[in-house]
């Protein structure tokens, strides 16, 4: 009730000034309930007035700026349109919350500008613009005036469908991409060694090449990393300069629309990384942006990663909160993004995180935790989620924070997703073993049932995994030649099987050899071997086998979606296990062989006297198998094992993996 009384005393005085013949506001200007708003963390939509904005004033055409700097001494709009002289456009101040603003005529679209800020000091600094919607392509860092206003989407019957969907018991195969380094054009031999080429696929291209591959291989959604503006490319996108504008490596906004639009029209969903936890140091970025720490904490022992050379947010601020919760909108309802994947989201939940005693202000109960940070989030995904219900939040959380999924009026943080860390550093690190000790780690692969419904997860192998020397995915396995490719095939048909959302990153669907670089594009050639074609085989059929069987996603989140048969067979290194469906007509029992044994008299226990037909099989000659010849429908004996009452015999390849429906 509080903040309801001062929004109409608010409305009520803007009616006086209105009823008294002072002139009305115009749509673009800001407005004291602008104001309130903003000051207040509520502004959800401010992206739409700060910034710079095409607008027609009194039929003069022109741009209306505003920028938040408010313990700046002055500041004035410099560009091309005035020869970047910071005394010819000077900007007026509007308080109590320090916004600047001024129209300026005849500036067209495309123009560059930056703000010239004034500090309390009597220096100048030259800033792009936080709400910028376009930017200049680097090394460059000016932003540009463009319109994004009239965008042309012809994908209204997916965001229809998408306000119906349940993510829990739906499929999500997701893969992780880079649009950079995903496919690049080769370099014309006409062009002199002395030219520049990055050889990027603009966004248009980009969108037509991936959709035919995502269809192709099966995965339901894209996850896009460095979307977001960022000046340097190594840093991956993860150290954004310009979160209100798709980066310019790519195309123009409305190539960026262009391709979500068409992903959507082919049902192929899009995530971007979004980075709400720190902020690079660049001139022209955000930090210090008023000549004082406006968007990051102030005490450098809560705003600076001393690991990272990064600034972090101030959460505390209502004005950081509405930047940040307003960009989060911005993606979702603006540009029709189907999700965020947050980034780093412990860093921010733990004022000690990468700090050494010392380095870290506790809270002001004396506790690690991020306070600021925590109500954030809550905040954040109860806005974004609430207004756009079947819109994805999800955690890279790497601790064992509780209720990261959980509602937030139970405390929880509120996110849709979790990606499942503890899985995957335990299913990497039993990967790399020699199979001759695989059963002294055998647990490793069972521990994640334990807490497998504590969350909603996603089981990730991502970028993360493939770089600064953790080798890639098939070089993580051990042996040579034919074990390596065996390992990978059964390790990939166990995270199929295993409860949980999927996450596979660009170049590990065929066993890419070497670590991922942003230099250059995924080793395609590799296509030209077998081996890789057929792990490319069979990672597309276990995607396929995943979107056609609800056993493998319905229940995710319900124990009742998942059984063991057999997770105790240390010995022998084999996991045995059924996804269940909810009306139990099309369940999986899967097998797995960890280690190089074939076991030509391997039973294993059913729950079902029922036919159970091999669907899967990873013998195929299409995977690299031998193809020896074997029924395909299997009736089991009352014959007890696995301590269930039926079984029946299988001959169990090395590295065997057997899939079958009953």
């Amino acid at each position: 009730m509080e903040k309801k009384k001062p929004i109409k005393k608010v409305e009520k005085k803007a009616e006086r000034r209105g009823k008294k013949g002072k002139k009305a506001l115009l749509p673009h200007e800001i407005g004291e309930l602008d104001q309130y708003l903003f000051g207040k963390g509520n502004h959800y939509e401010i992206y739409k007035k700060m910034g710079a904005h095409k607008v027609t004033v009194n039929s003069v055409e022109g741009v209306y700026f505003a920028v938040w700097a408010p313990h700046a001494k002055s500041v004035s709009v410099i560009g091309e349109f005035n020869n970047w002289d910071f005394t010819a456009t000077p900007m007026e101040r509007q308080e109590p919350v320090g916004i600047y603003t001024c129209f300026v005529p005849g500036v067209e679209q495309g123009t560059m500008y930056k703000f010239s800020v004034e500090t309390m000091k009597g220096q100048r600094i030259d800033k792009a613009d936080p709400f910028a919607n376009f930017t200049e392509k680097r090394p460059g860092n000016a932003s540009r005036v463009t319109d994004i206003t009239n965008f042309k989407w012809t994908d209204k019957a997916w965001l229809a469908a998408r306000d119906k969907w349940n993510h829990k018991e739906s499929p999500m195969a997701i893969y992780e991409v880079h649009p950079g380094s995903w496919m690049r054009h080769p370099r014309p031999d006409s062009l002199a060694a002395e030219v520049e080429w990055d050889g990027f696929y603009n966004y248009r291209e980009f969108a037509v090449a991936i959709t035919d591959y995502v269809k192709k291989m099966g995965y339901t959604h894209v996850e896009l990393m460095g979307i977001l503006e960022h000046p340097f490319d190594g840093s991956w996108g993860y150290q954004v300069t310009g979160y209100y504008a798709p980066t310019s490596r790519y195309g123009t906004p409305e190539d960026f629309v262009f391709m979500v639009d068409y992903l959507h029209r082919n049902k192929i969903g899009v995530i971007l990384d979004w980075v709400p936890a720190h902020f690079p140091r660049d001139a022209h970025g955000l930090a210090d942006f008023d000549g004082t720490p406006t968007f990051e904490y102030a005490d450098p022992r809560r705003g600076e990663h001393p690991d990272w050379g990064t600034k972090i947010f101030d959460y505390s601020k209502p004005e950081v909160r509405t930047f940040l919760i307003g960009n989060a909108l911005f993606w979702v309802e603006h540009y029709h993004v189907d999700g965020l994947r947050v980034d780093a989201v412990a860093s921010m939940l733990y004022l000690d995180y990468g700090r050494q005693e010392g380095q870290w202000l506790p809270n002001k109960y004396g506790g690690k935790e991020n306070l600021d940070a925590i109500e954030f989030f809550k905040h954040l995904n109860s806005v974004l989620l609430g207004r756009n219900p079947g819109a994805l939040m999800i955690a890279e959380e790497s601790t064992a924070w509780p209720k990261v999924t959980g509602k937030p009026e139970d405390d929880g943080l509120g996110f849709s997703l979790k990606w499942n860390m503890g899985w995957m550093h335990d299913f990497t690190e039993y990967m790399k073993l020699d199979p001759l000790f695989r059963k002294n780690a055998h647990y490793m692969m069972t521990f994640s049932m334990e807490y497998a419904y504590s969350e909603n997860y996603v089981l990730v192998l991502s970028h993360d995994e493939v770089v600064h020397l953790k080798c890639s995915m098939l070089n993580k396995m051990p042996g040579l030649g034919f074990d390596k490719f065996a390992n990978l095939k059964v390790a990939y048909a166990f995270m199929m099987g295993h409860p949980g959302k999927k996450l596979l990153f660009m170049g590990q669907e065929f066993a890419q050899l070497r670590e991922w670089s942003e230099e250059r594009e995924i080793d395609w050639f590799l296509l030209a071997e077998d081996e890789h074609c057929q792990i490319q085989n069979w990672y597309q059929d276990l995607l396929h086998l995943y979107q056609k069987n609800k056993a493998l996603y319905e229940l995710d989140t319900d124990e009742k979606g998942f059984e063991w048969i057999n997770k105790d067979d240390t010995f022998r290194s084999i996991f045995s296990f059924v996804r269940h469906s909810k009306d139990n007509k099309k369940n999986l029992l899967f097998v797995c062989n960890f280690t190089p044994m074939e076991r030509p008299d391997y039973r294993v226990g059913v729950p079902k006297r029922k036919q159970f037909k091999l669907i899967l099989d990873s013998d195929n000659p299409r995977y690299g198998g031998k193809g020896v010849e074997r029924p395909q429908m299997y009736k089991p004996v009352k014959e007890e094992c696995d301590g269930q009452k039926y079984s029946f015999a299988y001959p169990l390849q090395p590295y065997g993996v057997a899939v079958f429906e009953y």
